[in-house]
């Protein structure tokens, strides 16, 4: 019985733009709106069925830090979302800032990028890239109506796995000396909780975590006795989103690591009901209301690009004369199994060595977003040149905001200035990033 067949098909070119951009999360969001509006003619493509990707289809419940304290640092895109979102919600509505309705996120990202005029689709995904001597050609998509072929100028890769990046032949990285990536979270939607007037249930954080600890002790509620807990953030009236357990060995890249992940996570969330009813004050009625559609993922394919950004970056805050912007978070790796040294480890990393002062940043160089070997290719977001731990800080939707914001300028100024995206004039590039709002204090321009 044969193993392999040959395929061939002629296809439809249904776009013909300038600018081409994978996937419709915090990433690919920002870059197609900045290239639209600076005249692109720009085409994206999500594979689900809104705009958002973690913040959205994933549920997860809130954003990690803007900014370091003294400085707002993902200016531009990442403050006009936020902005939007709190006047979604209105002045009454009692969540805190950071905090994510996704409905109402879902809303925010629709507008924007309708208004940009951007030309999008949902359940659409990029499913190969033919090339020739570095230069992509065209992508083939697949949705609804078939497969079809986008032709563009540049291409933005902004599947948060790096997959264009990989089908256009860029080299690329994952996980640990192993291989081995981080665990992902399924997210999910609570109801019936009941929060105190100062707006949060009677605990959270450590004390939630100390009772965990007890919960392990006294009983067998869990089928998992994992010390990791991030725990639950208010989302609505009476709504709280969690962000809790883990799915050790999540491959994002695998359909089949996904699938038994989404259906293993959805089977213990009983159990977290059980503990927050009898543990947490405010959660006596606590009712799962729902879990994401898409597997929460922190890690999966690091894009080999001109410059590597490493935690030798991130403990020297370091600064770049191609930088595109600065960023903050604490570098998030999270243990790969329950070991209380490996938690214990994380905690020490998470707590003390990978942390900043107020005011204190590290610079994201331009080259990040350069594939080797690829002319009209650019990534944006969580797939973007560094290592394992500075992917653990970048890969927050703030940061995403900022390699995208970047990604979408620099298509826009690679078509203009007709050169590929390894010889851009970084210097106009931060030039124009600077009159979007970008925060880029090292550029003297």
């Amino acid at each position: 019985m044969a193993t392999k067949v040959e395929y061939g098909k002629t296809l439809d070119v249904r776009y013909d733009v300038d600018v081409f951009v994978a996937g419709g999360g915090p990433a690919g969001i920002a870059a197609a709106v900045v290239a639209a509006r600076q005249g692109r003619r720009v085409s994206l493509a999500e594979t689900n069925g809104c705009l958002g990707g973690m913040g959205t289809a994933g549920l997860v419940p809130a954003f990690c830090t803007f900014g370091n304290g003294v400085d707002f640092l993902a200016d531009g895109i990442g403050r006009e979302v936020l902005e939007s979102l709190n006047a979604e919600k209105g002045i009454d509505y009692p969540v805190p800032e950071v905090c994510i309705p996704a409905e109402m996120l879902k809303r925010v990202y629709d507008r924007m990028v309708s208004e940009a005029g951007v030309d999008f689709t949902f359940h659409t995904t990029a499913v190969d890239a033919v090339c020739h001597d570095g230069v992509i050609d065209y992508v083939v998509c697949s949705a609804k109506k078939g497969l079809f072929a986008v032709r563009a100028k540049i291409y933005i890769d902004a599947t948060g796995d790096g997959d264009l990046s990989v089908m256009a032949g860029a080299k690329w990285e994952m996980g640990d000396e192993t291989g081995g990536p981080m665990p992902g979270t399924l997210c999910s939607l609570w109801g019936n909780v009941e929060f105190n007037p100062g707006g949060k249930p009677g605990l959270t954080g450590k004390p939630v975590r100390e009772l965990l600890y007890k919960c392990f002790e006294k009983e067998d509620i869990f089928t998992i006795k994992d010390p990791h807990h991030p725990g639950m953030w208010r989302v609505g009236l009476h709504v709280s989103g969690g962000n809790m357990g883990h799915a050790f060995g999540l491959d994002s890249t695998d359909e089949r690591s996904l699938t038994h992940h989404l259906v293993q996570e959805r089977s213990r969330m009983p159990e977290f009901e059980k503990f927050y009813r009898k543990y947490i004050p405010g959660y006596e009625n606590v009712e799962l209301s729902g879990t994401a559609n898409v597997m929460g993922v922190r890690e999966s394919r690091r894009i080999i690009g001109d410059y590597v950004l490493t935690a030798d970056d991130f403990l020297a805050r370091a600064v770049f004369e191609d930088e595109i912007g600065r960023y903050c978070y604490q570098i998030d790796c999270h243990p790969a199994s329950t070991n209380p040294e490996a938690y214990a480890a994380f905690e020490k990393d998470f707590r003390e060595k990978y942390r900043y002062k107020p005011g204190e940043s590290y610079g994201i160089p331009y080259r990040c977003l350069t594939p080797i070997g690829c002319k009209n290719l650019l990534v944006a977001g969580r797939c973007v040149s560094t290592d394992r731990k500075m992917q653990a800080s970048l890969r927050v939707m703030p940061g995403c905001y900022l390699t995208g914001q970047a990604a979408g300028m620099a298509a826009s100024l690679a078509i203009g200035q007709g050169a590929d995206v390894h010889g851009l004039n970084v210097r106009t590039l931060q030039e124009k990033l600077r009159g979007i709002g970008a925060f880029l204090p090292n550029f003297a321009g």
